[in-house]
């Protein structure tokens, strides 16, 4: 399974229920890695895309604990449990876990592969992603070359786990 972010310097994804920073080459490189598969996220990550509605061509997974939260075209589960049940039926490698923080931490020990916008900035922010470089089970695999977006500098990083993630085959 696949887990994609944008992160600043302290690992910061968010403030405020949004994104740090809007930068048109990472949105295309999440719609590329993205479009044509399963994408798992949280009601308030749902609310901060266009319209608040899911995006279009991928299938879109909402997690969220309200019972009645219903949304036209996406799957709702209500349960980490859930949502393990609703995976197993695609295969892992075309599932994309993309926020928000308390999804990001419920599903990274199921994922296998990291895509990592790194931001060279610190911002002021009230939503983390898990620092991988403190993890001795991620490794980068992968990096592109520094790029530039007016004067933001960042990085395309990809990550691979070192063991095993958690199968859902195993979870019941």
């Amino acid at each position: 399974m696949n887990i994609i972010a944008a992160v600043d310097n302290n690992w910061a994804i968010g403030k405020a229920g949004e994104l740090l920073v809007r930068i048109p080459n990472d949105q295309r490189h999440f719609r590329d890695e993205t479009l044509g598969k399963v994408i798992v996220l949280g009601r308030k990550t749902l609310a901060t895309f266009p319209q608040g509605l899911p995006l279009y061509g991928r299938k879109n997974i909402v997690l969220s604990s309200d019972m009645d939260y219903l949304v036209k075209n996406a799957v709702v589960v209500h349960s980490l449990e859930m949502l393990l049940t609703e995976l197993k039926q695609y295969r892992s490698e075309d599932v994309y876990i993309v926020g928000g923080e308390s999804v990001y931490r419920q599903m990274l020990p199921y994922c296998d592969v990291a895509h990592i916008t790194k931001m060279n900035r610190v911002y002021e922010a009230d939503c983390y992603f898990p620092n991988l470089d403190r993890m001795p089970e991620w490794k980068v695999i992968q990096d592109s070359d520094e790029q530039t977006y007016f004067d933001l500098e960042y990085t395309f990083f990809k990550y691979e786990r070192c063991n095993e993630p958690l199968s859902l085959e195993k979870m019941q």
